[in-house]
């Protein structure tokens, strides 16, 4: 049998309104990859921020190579080995790379600061991780996927013995992740146990040695990788069969009710030019950083325009600011919910009519009974897991911040909606249902844009696929020739 490097039983953790964690339990043994699915409000990263020390649980107990753990902060946990690397970036951008690895342990000679043996000793660390970068440059200017390596780096100076990753690739290139699962391998030959969170399946089958599933913040139970398959996960996370992951039903487009014509927007967004019709979804694809996101938003008034026309129903909008666009019926559900879609420590009920204010205003009048059906609806039609509209934002699980942004936008009744990566951090039951309300829109006649870094979402949900690479549309194919080769073609394209 292999050696128990973590046990957690009977864990319970209760906020105001909502039992997050209801007797749940893990066990994780050194060097394997340990897989932890659940739709989002499972409990996932609330078990996992009770062993990183975020949270302390109300009952239950931890155990750490056998003995038993009294994690009361984030440093006790430190103490004892724990490494979390969250799903956003936990390092502070204007410092150097080596003052990021040792901030708060600075490396002190004569009572100030010693930079080079800072760098001497980050330098040791990069190494080991294969980050082949100059701990003296700013971290700022490297990728995500490369900030991430600096963040495993520091994990590993402090003499980590587990390594807890949520989500860890949502932002990452393919490349990244290849990179990111090759530091993975190595960390478990050294004997690091590793606590896997994400979403996408097709991840956990390549990484992980065991999954271990949640449900409505209990446990339900813990398979081996090679002996699952992905109906057997989603039945255990859902708690039953999802028959219908994508649902599409293609009927034949109407008119052209978006119209972009020659965009230009610094080196990001280069002479584009697209068109799209009543009642279908048209496709974004590329690589992270080919200027999707940069030119809906060029496109939106949110991005300068150094040149190119926007048409919103015939109407030429190029003028017109952000908001007057939207008032003419488009709605853009941004790609970083907390950053551009939520503020997080106001209410459900507030984030979700913030952008609709003149349904149930009039003459500084609320109409609690119209603004009480608006959230309301929002909340049954996304299954948005909540006690109820009064809860804060920043509560709940990132996938039910997706939702609420959704329903924010939803509420206005756009005729265009774009979606920037709408499924991101989603689980699988939540990225079925918002498949469907797709599905069911864009049967109503409403155009949408998707933008997604998911291959297998944007083959089957889209009428049309844009391809992006450099900041151009380097391609455009119809559903009739969507191929992953093509695909693949037009993505790595280089400029003509």
């Amino acid at each position: 049998m292999p050696e128990t490097l973590v046990e957690m039983k009977n864990i319970t953790k209760t906020f105001p309104g909502v039992k997050a964690l209801d007797d749940a339990q893990l066990t994780l043994y050194k060097g394997e990859v340990l897989g932890l699915l659940g739709e989002n409000g499972a409990g996932k990263s609330t078990l996992m921020n009770v062993l990183g020390g975020v949270y302390i649980p109300d009952s239950g107990s931890i155990s750490i190579d056998g003995k038993e753990a009294k994690i009361t902060n984030v440093v006790d946990a430190q103490n004892l080995g724990v490494a979390f690397i969250h799903q956003e970036i936990a390092l502070v951008p204007y410092l150097s790379v080596a003052e990021n690895v040792f901030l708060g342990r600075e490396r002190m000679s004569a009572g100030m600061v010693d930079k080079r043996k800072m760098y001497e000793e980050a330098k040791q660390w990069l190494d080991m991780v294969g980050l082949d970068v100059n701990p003296a440059t700013m971290l700022c200017k490297l990728s995500i996927g490369r900030q991430q390596m600096v963040e495993i780096a520091k994990a590993c100076s402090l003499n980590m013995k587990l390594l807890i990753m949520d989500e860890p690739t949502s932002s990452l290139s393919e490349s990244e992740v290849d990179s990111l699962f090759e530091m993975i391998r190595k960390l478990k030959n050294r004997g690091i146990g590793i606590i896997y969170i994400s979403h996408k399946l097709e991840e956990v089958f390549t990484i992980t040695d065991r999954v271990c599933v949640m449900r409505d913040g209990g446990y339900v139970g813990t398979i081996i990788t090679k002996e699952s398959d992905r109906d057997t996960l989603v039945s255990m996370m859902v708690g039953r069969a999802l028959d219908n992951y994508y649902t599409r039903t293609f009927n034949e487009p109407g008119e052209v009710v978006f119209e972009v014509k020659n965009i230009n927007s610094g080196i990001r967004v280069k002479n584009c030019s697209f068109k799209v019709r009543k009642g279908e979804i048209v496709g974004f694809y590329g690589l992270v950083g080919a200027g999707r996101s940069e030119l809906v938003k060029a496109a939106m008034g949110l991005y300068p325009r150094d040149s190119g026309t926007v048409y919103v129903k015939g109407e030429d909008v190029s003028k017109l600011p952000t908001m007057k666009i939207q008032e003419r019926g488009v709605a853009l559900v941004p790609e970083n919910r907390k950053l551009e879609g939520l503020i997080l420590k106001n209410t459900i009920a507030f984030n979700m009519t913030i952008s609709v204010l003149n349904k149930f205003m009039k003459h500084f009048r609320v109409n609690a009974k119209k603004e009480k059906e608006i959230v309301d609806n929002g909340i049954t039609s996304l299954a948005i897991k909540t006690p109820s509209g009064q809860q804060k934002a920043g509560n709940l699980s990132g996938g039910n911040q997706q939702k609420i942004v959704l329903a924010k936008w939803l509420a206005s009744d756009p005729d265009i909606l774009i979606l920037d990566e709408p499924t991101r951090g989603v689980d699988v039951g939540a990225k079925a249902e918002i498949y469907k309300i797709m599905n069911d829109l864009a049967a109503k006649g409403m155009a949408i844009i998707m933008i997604s870094s998911e291959m297998p979402e944007i083959v089957n949900m889209c009428d049309r696929l844009i391809i992006m690479s450099d900041g151009r549309i380097s391609g455009e194919l119809d559903k009739s020739e969507f191929d992953q080769q093509r695909i693949l073609h037009y993505v790595f394209a280089e400029e003509k």
